[in-house]
C-alpha cells in the first residue's frame, strides 16, 4: 500500500501567524511508519520527498508515484534509505543489499522500482536529480565521523556523514545522522539557516514518552514543534533548525538545494534568537 501526502511551500509571513495546529499540519512529519505500508510526504521545498517503508516481514515495492509525474519514482530522482529497525533488504536495478540498523543505501537516478523486504524500518529521503550517480551501500564504519559540542554546553554529539562529498558521490542529496551523547540534549547549536537548501529531520531512538522540542521559524520569529519518536520536521530554507530532547535521541538530517556543501551555513548565535 502506498500513501502520498503533499505539503505546499509556506511563506515566512504566513508562518508568523500560524497557531499550533496549523504549524504542525504544515511542518510536522508524522505517521510515516506503518506496518505493511509505504507512506511518503511530497514537499514543495526543492521537491523533497520524505517517508518510510515498513515491510513487516513481507515485501513492498515503490515504483510509480503519481505526484512525481514519471513512470517510475526514480526516473528523475535519487534516494537515500536509512534502516532504523532490524535487518532488512532493499533491491533495485538488479542488485540487493542487506541493511543492518544504521546502514544507509544510496540509489541513483534511473535505479527503477525499489523493493523493501524483511524486518527493517526504512526511512526514505529523495530529491530530483539531473545525472546518475552509482548506487552504494554505506555502513556506519564507512561514514565520516565528526565530533562536536561539549558536555558543559549540553550539546556533545557525534555526526555521521553518509551521503556526503567526503564519503561518496551524489547529485544534490546530502544525508547523515547525529547522535547525542549521554547527558547532552541540544542539537545543532548554534543554530543556523541556509537559504540555498531546504532540510528535513527525522527523530528516532527515543522512548515512547519522550519528546524533542524542535525549534524552527525565522531567527527573529522563532516557533516550535514537540516531536515524538519516528516523527520528523520539515525545515524551509528560511527557517532555523535546532532542538532539545528528553533522554537519548538520534536524528537523521537530509538536505537538497543549490549545492552539496555541508558547511555552507549562516550561523545564528543564541543571543540573537527571538
Amino acid at each position: 500500500m502506498l500513501t502520498v501526502e503533499t505539503r505546499q511551500a509556506v511563506h515566512p509571513d504566513f508562518a508568523r501567524a500560524m497557531d499550533t495546529a496549523t504549524l504542525r499540519r504544515h511542518f510536522l512529519a508524522d505517521g510515516m511508519f506503518a506496518d505493511g505500508e509505504i507512506r511518503l510526504i511530497y514537499t514543495h521545498y526543492d521537491r523533497f520527498v520524505m517517508g518510510a517503508a515498513v515491510p513487516a516481514g513481507g515485501a513492498l515495492v515503490l515504483d510509480r508515484v503519481a505526484e512525481a509525474g514519471t513512470p517510475s519514482f526514480l526516473d528523475r530522482r535519487e534516494m537515500g534509505i536509512v534502516n532504523i529497525g532490524d535487518a532488512g533488504t532493499v533491491s533495485a536495478a538488479g542488485e540487493s543489499w542487506l541493511l543492518d540498523r544504521g546502514d544507509v543505501l544510496y540509489l541513483g537516478m534511473g535505479a527503477g522500482p525499489v523493493t523493501f523486504a524483511g524486518n527493517g524500518r526504512f526511512y526514505i529521503a529523495s530529491c530530483p536529480a539531473h545525472r546518475t550517480c552509482p548506487n552504494r551501500l554505506v555502513t556506519l564504519a564507512d561514514s565520516k565521523e565528526v565530533k562536536l559540542g561539549a558536555a558543559e554546553t549540553s550539546n556533545k554529539r557525534t555526526i555521521n556523514q553518509f551521503i556526503h562529498p567526503l564519503v561518496m558521490e551524489s547529485c544534490q542529496l546530502i544525508l547523515g545522522y547525529t547522535s547525542l551523547e549521554e547527558g547532552s540534549v541540544w542539537n545543532t547549536i548554534p543554530s543556523h539557516i541556509h537559504d540555498r537548501r531546504m532540510e528535513a529531520y527525522l527523530y528516532f531512538g527515543m522512548e515512547e514518552k519522550s519528546r524533542v522540542l524542535h525549534l524552527m521559524g525565522e531567527p527573529q520569529e522563532t516557533r516550535h514543534l514537540f516531536v515524538g519518536n519516528e516523527e520528523g520536521a520539515i525545515s524551509p530554507p528560511w527557517s532555523i533548525h535546532s532542538g532539545a530532547g528528553i533522554g537519548a535521541y538520534t536524528f537523521i538530517w537530509a538536505m537538497a538545494g543549490d549545492n552539496i556543501d555541508y558547511t555552507d551555513m549562516d550561523f545564528i548565535q543564541p543571543g540573537d534568537l527571538r
